[in-house]
């Protein structure tokens, strides 16, 4: 561990909290912890900072009961509200970084070369943090909360490994709900969606074996990379002429390894890439579609093709209902014109999703602002505040937002 968490234990109750915190003061509260967080990156089921510092946070401001470990490195909090009530309703944030090297040189930069928060996971932490301070200093709520801290957000699936560890099972939730920041959406402004809004996320690995040859006598081969020129259009052959024209689908060859000099046909070519869908149905239509083109298409040439295809995320389905009533709460606390509905869906994937197979629910854009990052401090790197860029950074005026949301969603979907 870096540095001692206890430094932040008790800031709330520090600052008077038998009355409800001020804006300014859940801002300054708990962007002081979402910069400690940024400062100290930790990778997918390696967040053993973060959750340390979550669990500790949350028994300091009064959490009914803390659970460490689920799913690793996941932590979940209870609430129980002042009247008692058989709903619950499940929050979550996520807690994990990306392997990449920050550009930004202020105070909070990553202290970890190739470790950094470009994703404002350290943000939706502080974010369900301060929301919890919220909910425990009211109360004002029937039922139980259940905060969800998860990791490996990024790759590793950490949505799947809680609910395979029984997060639902231990912690029963009748709706979960979850916030990410988005840049390019105003400073503050909602976006909700009903139905997709996130696609499903695959890799796949074509492997197609020719024979090598002289580069000046190709008669004598059976060039590989050629093959591999015809598979990479017959793929998009898939969306235009298999997919439905209704239906969003990517497929993007993002690799293409092969050979060792200039003037040997190599014997065998790779391709390497991925596929997004909004749908499963349209997924089974493209993966379905590949496979054939591998089995067949290079015959054509007397090669041959093996296909690995990895379905990694599902896509993120929001429900109907749950989503409407987190934009009502939405427009009750900023106004309709701060509320975009429906927003445009992403092809970028979220493991959110497993959750809202299990439970329903929403997944919810919070605007972090124009991408030219004005909310940036000095020091900040030349390029975008774009999620994944290593000149991002989270705005910490969200906190306070996603806090207030946090408190009014739990009143409206446990009742007061």
């Amino acid at each position: 561990m870096e540095a001692p968490v206890g430094k932040f234990l008790h800031l709330g109750h520090n600052l008077g909290m038998n009355a409800p915190l001020q804006p300014e003061s859940l801002q300054l509260t708990f962007a002081r912890i979402r910069r400690d967080i940024h400062a100290h990156p930790e990778l997918k089921f390696e967040e053993f900072r973060t959750a340390a510092l979550v669990a500790e946070q949350l028994r300091a401001m009064g959490v009914d009961s803390v659970h460490e470990k689920i799913g690793g490195t996941g932590v979940v909090g209870l609430i129980q509200g002042r009247q008692p009530g058989p709903k619950a309703v499940g929050f979550r944030a996520d807690m994990d970084a990306l392997p990449m090297t920050e550009k930004n040189l202020f105070a909070h930069a990553s202290k970890f070369p190739g470790k950094m928060h470009a994703c404002g996971h350290d943000g939706h932490t502080a974010m369900l943090l301060a929301g919890a301070q919220l909910l425990c200093d009211s109360r004002d709520f029937a039922g139980t909360v259940v905060l969800i801290f998860q990791p490996a957000e990024e790759g590793g699936g950490g949505g799947k490994a809680m609910v395979d560890d029984g997060l639902f099972e231990r912690f029963p939730c009748d709706q979960v709900f979850a916030i990410h920041n988005w840049p390019g959406l105003r400073e503050g402004e909602f976006g909700l969606n009903p139905g997709p809004i996130m696609a499903s996320s695959n890799q796949f690995e074509v492997t197609i074996t020719g024979k090598g040859a002289h580069a000046a006598m190709p008669h004598l081969g059976i060039d590989p990379v050629l093959v591999a020129s015809h598979l990479i259009q017959a793929f998009q052959s898939l969306i235009t002429r298999n997919s439905k024209p209704v239906e969003a689908v990517v497929i993007s060859v993002t690799m293409v390894q092969a050979g060792e000099a200039v003037n040997v046909i190599p014997d065998t070519c790779s391709l390497k890439g991925t596929v997004r869908t909004f749908s499963l149905e349209a997924l089974d239509v493209i993966e379905q579609g590949m496979q054939r083109l591998c089995d067949q298409l290079p015959l054509a040439f007397g090669a041959h093709a093996t296909l690995q295809f990895d379905r990694q995320y599902p896509p993120t389905v929001n429900h109907p209902e749950p989503t409407a009533l987190a934009a009502e709460v939405a427009r009750s606390l900023v106004g309709s014109d701060m509320v975009r509905q429906p927003v445009e869906p992403t092809m970028g994937a979220e493991d959110f999703a497993y959750m809202l197979l299990e439970r329903p629910g929403s997944y919810i854009f919070l605007g972090n602002g124009e991408v030219s990052g004005a909310h940036r401090e000095a020091g900040h790197g030349l390029g975008p505040c774009a999620l994944h860029n290593p000149s991002y950074d989270f705005n910490d005026r969200l906190i306070p937002i996603g806090a207030k949301f946090w408190l009014a969603l739990a009143q409206r979907a446990l009742g007061n």
